[in-house]
């Protein structure tokens, strides 16, 4: 009997495995809507196929004593697990199955640490399509992250439909913004953090999704999509701290950048770096008239931050995941240390994984998804994630919040909010 492959948790897994929390699962949600219908037996087929082609995702935390110094993950020549499931249709199937996504992450216990589920005739609230599949991943996020598990996905059409779903070449970058401007909020600030709204009576996460235009860019302008989305995002939670009389206080917005490639020799796992992009207070008013120079400075910040080299969360980290003494006693010091650092964590995290690369077309009778959906997880304090995707020139909005602090209307305020503001960001300068 061969020996399974033993991998250290890399520093992002383990900072993750230190602070798990029952009452709000770290789970990332992917849904993808498919025009057609899915044959339950060609899909669980193609799916575990997926998984053989990249088999980092087939792993499980191997089990080991409390005086342990690294946790590790155990590679599966199979899964332990039935991934591919088809729940009963009906017309909460999918809201039910958004559920589980924010409430039941897939165990770290059991490869692989994914879930899919297929609901069949759903999908037509947000897009106003007819009825056809949504595939709805729920991904452990210790583990993994969004864009990686989308490279699954990708792999898992291409086996179904026999088509080719390679990705697309990334979209031309405007010119460079110049140097970043200096007069930049201080890091050691503590941010604004997200005025209290009306919160839910139980733990977890709420959702809301919703498809919005794609914002235009004028021509020649020096800033990106993503930039404008930034900028919309900053001047929403702004607007909403201004309404419930909140002092006004620098913001940080957290923004995952991920450098690798997209095609199949993707390296999978959490392979994003996080930065924190700064706004101040007066930036922020939401006069239109400023929206402009705002854009061109969050280029300019983006740009300059997406270009230093930095660990993907930072020297500290790296220091914290050492293995030099065992990962019971660096657990509760990490649990420790992100307590006392609340105060300064960032105010809210724009996850954009623009344009989706593949066309994740599932052949003749299933078609190609019309719609992506991600949400990232969105545990107190920061309490908000902005998550943000491009489908066929449509932009797929997915709001999430910690029920401690908003409930369902606050989450349809802001939509509205994000809405109106990324209108003003299409003004030509």
């Amino acid at each position: 009997m061969t020996t399974p492959v033993r991998i250290p948790f890399p520093v992002v897994d383990e900072v993750s495995r230190h602070c798990l929390q029952q009452e709000e699962p770290e789970t990332v949600h992917i849904e993808v809507h498919l025009p057609g219908r899915l044959e339950p037996a060609r899909l669980r087929k193609a799916f575990t196929e997926a998984l053989h082609r990249h088999p980092r995702v087939l792993m499980r935390e191997a089990p080991g004593p409390w005086y342990r110094r690294r946790y590790e993950w155990e590679l599966t020549a199979e899964p332990d697990v039935a991934v591919v499931g088809f729940p009963p249709p009906g017309r909460d199937a999918l809201r039910e199955a958004r559920t589980r996504a924010l409430t039941q992450a897939p165990p770290l216990s059991l490869s692989p640490p994914v879930r899919l589920e297929a609901v069949e005739g759903a999908g037509t609230a947000e897009t106003g399509s007819a009825p056809g599949t949504v595939l709805l991943l729920t991904v452990n996020h210790t583990a993994l992250d969004g864009p990686a598990c989308l490279r699954v996905l990708a792999t898992a059409a291409e086996l179904y439909g026999g088509r080719d779903n390679a990705p697309a070449a990334p979209p031309v970058r405007p010119a460079e913004a110049g140097p970043p401007p200096g007069d930049a909020p201080s890091p050691w600030a503590p941010p604004a953090r997200v005025a209290p709204g009306t919160p839910g009576g139980s733990p977890g996460n709420g959702l809301l999704v919703t498809e919005l235009p794609l914002p235009r860019r004028p021509e020649g302008v020096p800033y990106t999509v993503n930039d404008q989305l930034m900028a919309a995002t900053a001047l929403t939670v702004a607007h909403w701290n201004r309404e419930r009389g909140a002092r006004p206080r620098p913001l940080r917005i957290t923004m995952p950048v991920d450098d690798r490639p997209r095609d199949t020799t993707m390296p999978i796992g959490n392979g994003t770096r996080l930065v924190e992009v700064p706004f101040a207070p007066d930036e922020l008013t939401g006069d239109a008239g400023d929206v402009p120079a705002l854009l061109r400075r969050t280029a300019a910040r983006t740009r300059a931050l997406k270009a230093l080299p930095r660990p993907q969360l930072g020297h500290g980290a790296a220091l914290l995941t050492a293995p030099w003494a065992p990962v019971a006693v660096r657990a509760a010091l990490t649990r420790a240390l992100r307590r006392a650092a609340a105060p300064w964590t960032s105010t809210t995290l724009l996850s954009n994984i623009g344009r989706i690369p593949y066309p994740l077309d599932f052949g003749e009778e299933a078609g190609r998804a019309h719609a992506v959906w991600f949400s990232a997880p969105a545990r107190m304090p920061r309490g908000l994630t902005v998550t943000t995707a491009s489908t066929a020139g449509r932009l797929h909005l997915a709001l999430r919040w910690s029920r401690a602090l908003l409930g369902p209307g606050d989450g349809e305020h802001l939509r509205d909010l994000f809405a109106h503001h990324l209108r003003t960001t299409e003004a030509a300068p």
